[in-house]
């Protein structure tokens, strides 16, 4: 059944203890299937928007001539919310209910499109940038704190389907402008997008009722250690609201294992996006300039789309590996930008399609581990804690790869 997530959760508590209330198997495994297309939706949707919101921010920014450093004020409209809503989510955001929430986030998605729709100067742009920023943020930290009250399964559905986004998001806002559509109509035409997200929210997902946390594939649990050494009561939902100071220090200790990789991965990955890109450009070949920078940015985005949705085939338990492989893929590429020793565009088109792989494989290996290793007491919390994780990977590679990027231009 659809409704508030904070009423669900809190009425499903009584239903624990009674097996008789456990509906049969055909009614689970339709439930497991409502659950799993509401967070692939979900994960669609809440990344689908930003992505195609900044693309058309950029369009029309350079429809209305602004000058050149406005795309360090679109990053800084990008990210910076998103940041803000990632840092204080772990201190009191567990207070808000989720379907408050979730509205906050389908409403200011919308906003963003319309704002900069109907945009006639760049401070009204950049406040659309910063409503998709923060629909992207909030609804980040929501739905990855919902995780918790489901199978672990869900984990696999909803990073699937925020690499979807990246993929279907920038193919329908450049199919559409090329078709004929201005950046104006094929914005409102998305509308649809953020109305799909409540949809599946209040519509799709079912009541967590007592199921099997654990769903398919986890037969490995019992070999792994706890992030945190617990003899804490059963758990029931809404719980991660009452946790001490003390708790949550203890967990985010426990959780650094991962949260420092994935910030390694992501700067790495965004210093290469953000400072290499465009100087990764080859003259023998065929393609111009923009051209290769679309085939790359293509390429990244169908890496992490593949490797979002590879949890079920293929499982990472050391996603340091994947931060140290990321870091030496930043090396090459930018010895290659200093060098230029490559011989073909081809292996550079390799190593971002790796690049991409990477990404995706640590990101839904992280929160894949942290379900499995965190007591269900603290899951909701180190959920939106690690969530952090990215962003700030993603800030900290923008201070350092705008201002090399510009030094790397004016030496070439």
């Amino acid at each position: 059944m659809g409704g508030c997530a904070g009423r669900r959760l809190s009425d499903s508590e009584g239903e624990e203890a009674n097996p008789a209330l456990r509906p049969p198997p055909q009614d689970r495994q339709g439930t497991h299937w409502k659950n799993a297309v509401g967070f692939w939706l979900l994960g669609l949707c809440n990344n689908f928007s930003y992505v195609v919101m900044l693309s058309a921010a950029h369009d029309i920014l350079s429809h209305q001539r602004a000058p050149g450093n406005q795309s360090h004020a679109v990053l800084l409209a990008d990210i910076l919310p998103t940041l803000v809503i990632k840092l204080l989510a772990p201190l009191g955001l567990h207070l808000l209910p989720y379907s408050p929430r979730v509205l906050t986030s389908g409403v200011c998605a919308a906003g963003s499109f319309i704002l900069v729709a109907f945009s006639h100067s760049v401070g009204i742009s950049l406040c659309g940038v910063v409503l998709a920023s923060i629909s992207s943020g909030l609804g980040e930290v929501t739905f990855l704190s919902l995780t918790a009250f489901y199978p672990r399964a869900v984990i696999s559905w909803w990073s699937s389907g925020t690499g979807g986004a990246g993929l279907l998001g920038a193919l329908s806002y450049l199919g559409l402008t090329q078709a004929g559509l201005s950046p104006q109509h094929t914005l409102l035409s998305m509308l649809g997008i953020p109305a799909l997200l409540l949809a599946s929210y209040f519509l799709l997902l079912t009541s967590p009722g007592p199921q099997d946390p654990g769903g398919e594939g986890e037969a490995d649990t019992a070999a792994r250690q706890p992030l945190i050494n617990s003899e804490a009561p059963e758990w029931k939902p809404g719980s991660s609201s009452h946790l001490s100071l003390q708790e949550r220090w203890t967990v985010f200790k426990g959780l650094l294992c991962y949260i420092v990789p994935l910030v390694l991965v992501y700067f790495a990955e965004y210093f290469i996006n953000q400072g290499l890109f465009e100087l990764l450009f080859f003259r023998n070949t065929f393609l111009s300039h923009a051209q290769q920078y679309r085939w790359y940015q293509m390429l990244y985005q169908a890496g992490v789309f593949a490797s979002r949705s590879s949890l079920r085939c293929c499982h990472i338990r050391h996603t340091w590996a994947l931060a140290l492989l990321q870091c030496l893929n930043l090396a090459f590429l930018l010895a290659d930008v200093w060098l230029s020793f490559l011989p073909s565009i081809y292996l550079v088109f390799l190593i971002i399609l790796y690049e991409g792989l990477l990404g995706g494989a640590a990101y839904v290996n992280t929160f894949h581990n942290i379900a499995l290793e965190t007591s269900s007491e603290h899951r909701e919390f180190a959920m939106a804690t690690t969530c952090i994780s990215d962003t700030l990977g993603i800030s900290l590679s923008g201070l350092l790869a705008l201002p090399l990027h510009d030094f790397l231009c004016q030496l070439s």
